[in-house]
């Protein structure tokens, strides 16, 4: 990252702006004067000693803007000192990823003349978050000219102004050269080729990196499936009973796919240097609060919520909540059966075009509800998961993740397992399959890309009429970069895009073996998900901060969940085979005994595969392994080096 470039035309900054900070529009003048003062300050002085300068845009239709927005960036030496703090890993002379040190900067591999490029703006700006994130209260009571606003020593400064209101928004910029030259390689041109990954972590950071490298991972590990799927389509499709064989081999598919994507992350997250990274003392979040009380772990006061109270509102509220959301899921399963039998009864009356169309509308319909509800829970889940008040953020969404995930599996796949084994109608569940993939890959499409990249389209068009209108002819590129990204939606994280694979997912290692263009239409969904995603990235969002991640997190195991509940599930169905039928005639228990008993063989398979496979292939294991064996060795000479020392000042 080149440092340098200055803010605007007139010269009112000297550094790189890299973050924009947003305070209210009423903020009190001694808050943002105490701030900014903060900000600024040396390090030893409790300061992040960043650099910080305010951004004046022009009066809007009669209206003053707000005035207290600023651009934050940092010197080198600081950003190199941060990265140490923040314990960045970098690659080492020796091809293995080290926690970087500024003392010993000229042993990494990047790091050239004065390390201008050593780091990547992506990481520069997580630095320069996370100095902001750890500005904490020194004596201060109070934010000054708001004595409700209290502070106590230790608590984070832009936390609490984030939770109070005052801080509106913090987000980094975007840099415009950079963005050209990654949109090119990633969306602007059609092609059959991998994403450029490395290029995207360094301008997204490793967890948006690792959501677009599983879903192009996702994507190719599909297509066998696709490729199966069409012949057998094409060919047997009339004939149910030879969905057996398509079965098992999604049985061996939905094993090994989660296997080798272990493997597949454990290499990226090592090659950026987040494998071996230590996870950061979680802080707590903006949101949580409670009586004044005393962490025994930092050794500094805070909010202190009793876990009991905690455990109560989960246990008589948002379970009851979540259950009672399940049952009116299943009542509209109900009429939707009904819907389709009123369908179905028409069309054996009166068998025309009309009434063939007719069978597919309440699919349809049922579809487009199902969404309407996977929304509107999504926002009940998250209302009462703030609720809860949970004081970690890994905390709030690993119980944001299970309520949504397990709506979700119900709300989705509730109909399908009904049609499959209690209705045993295959038919109906290819045909309900079928209406159910398609119709939800449409909305998401329209939902997450065409819907808002029409409404940014629009808001951008306007922001940039207004701006030329106000300046005239005169050039300030970058002050008209901040007021449109000011502005833009803030991205909220992967969150919903690993649900909507997740449900994909689902539908491939479910069903598919009775729709085998199920892969197909994955295939081509996902296909179009990277482009309009990359877009979004690119065009509609804000930038988001860089998350450092050694992985896809609590997604994992959501995903070895469903490919358990795949191997039951096609188990069952290959059960229900007449082909299988015809070896029982006479013994239904006996089939029964002998479905149980290869399910259990193929998990017990699943489970050996998985403890076979290393999560971390061999050669980065080594890699690992001796950087442990230099950790152990630096510190054995630094005990001998001490003990030599303290011996020789005894002898003096």
């Amino acid at each position: 990252m080149q440092l340098g470039l200055s803010f605007s035309d007139s010269d009112v900054s000297s550094f790189t702006p890299l973050v924009v900070l947003e305070l209210a529009y009423d903020t009190k003048a001694e808050a943002i004067t105490w701030l900014l003062n903060r900000i600024r300050d040396k390090q030893q002085n409790g300061g992040a000693e960043l650099l910080v300068d305010q951004v004046l845009f022009p009066a809007q239709d009669g209206q003053k803007s707000n005035p207290n927005v600023f651009v934050v960036g940092s010197t080198l030496q600081r950003l190199l000192n941060g990265a140490e703090d923040v314990g960045l890993f970098k690659e080492f002379q020796d091809d293995t990823m080290r926690a970087f040190t500024y003392a010993n900067r000229e042993s990494f591999k990047d790091f050239e003349g004065d390390g201008q490029t050593f780091l990547s703006e992506a990481e520069c700006q997580y630095i320069i978050k996370h100095e902001l994130d750890t500005l904490r209260a020194k004596t201060e009571e109070h934010v000054p000219g708001y004595p409700k606003l209290k502070l106590y020593p230790g608590k984070s400064v832009v936390r609490r102004l984030q939770s109070k209101g005052v801080l509106v928004q913090y987000f980094p910029l975007h840099n415009k050269e950079d963005l050209k030259r990654l949109s090119f390689s990633w969306y602007k041109k059609i092609k059959l080729s991998f994403q450029p990954l490395d290029d995207i972590r360094c301008y997204f950071g490793e967890g948006l990196a690792l959501y677009f490298g599983f879903l192009e991972y996702f994507t190719f590990a599909l297509v066998p499936m696709a490729l199966i799927g069409i012949p057998y389509y094409l060919f047997d499709w009339e004939d149910y009973d030879k969905y057996v064989l398509f079965a098992v081999f999604n049985l061996v598919w939905s094993t090994v796919f989660l296997e080798v994507w272990k493997r597949c992350s454990a290499t990226l997250a090592y090659g950026w240097g987040t494998l071996s990274r230590k996870k950061a003392f979680e802080e707590p979040r903006p949101g949580f609060h409670g009586a004044l009380g005393f962490n025994p772990v930092t050794g500094r006061e805070e909010p202190v919520y009793p876990s009991s109270k905690r455990q109560l509102r989960i246990y008589l509220v948002s379970v009851p909540f979540v259950l009672l959301c399940l049952y009116l899921s299943f009542y509209v399963m109900m009429v939707y059966f009904d819907m389709e039998n009123w369908a179905i009864n028409i069309y054996h009356e009166n068998p025309n075009f009309a009434t063939g169309i007719l069978m597919f509308v309440p699919s349809i319909i049922y579809a487009v509800v199902i969404e309407i509800m996977n929304l509107l829970y999504r926002y009940a889940a998250e209302f009462l998961t703030d609720w809860e008040n949970h004081r970690l953020e890994s905390s709030y969404q690993n119980h944001l993740v299970l309520k949504v995930l397990v709506f979700n599996f119900v709300n989705c796949f509730a109909s399908l397992f009904y049609i499959a084994f209690v209705m045993q109608d295959m038919v109906l569940l290819r045909q309900s399959l079928a209406t159910l993939l398609i119709t939800s890959q449409i909305l998401n499409q329209v939902m997450e890309a065409f819907l808002p990249y029409w409404l940014q389209r629009r808001r951008n068009k306007k922001a940039h009429k207004r701006m030329r209108r106000l300046m005239g002819d005169k050039e300030l590129p970058l002050l008209e970069q901040v007021q449109l990204e000011t502005e833009m939606n803030t991205y909220l994280g992967t969150f919903d895009d690993y649900l909507e694979q997740f449900l994909l997912f689902g539908y491939v290692s479910l069903f598919s073996c009775v729709y085998p263009l199920a892969a197909v239409l994955v295939v081509l969904n996902n296909i179009t998900e990277v482009y309009s995603d990359a877009f979004k990235m690119c065009h509609v969002f804000k930038r988001p901060f860089s998350e450092p991640a050694a992985n896809i997190g609590v997604w994992q195991l959501a995903f070895e969940t469903m490919s358990i509940i795949a191997v039951v599930t096609n188990c069952a169905l290959i059960g229900l085979s007449p082909q299988v039928h015809a070896y029982f005639p006479e013994s239904e228990t006996q089939l029964i005994l002998v479905v149980v008993a290869i399910e259990h063989i193929l998990l017990a398979f699943k489970f050996i595969l998985a403890f076979v496979i290393p999560d971390v292939p061999k050669h980065i294991q080594v890699k690992l392994a001796k950087l442990e064996f230099d950790s152990l060795e630096a510190l054995k000479k630094r005990k001998i080096l001490e003990v030599a020392e303290t011996g020789d000042t005894r002898n003096k």
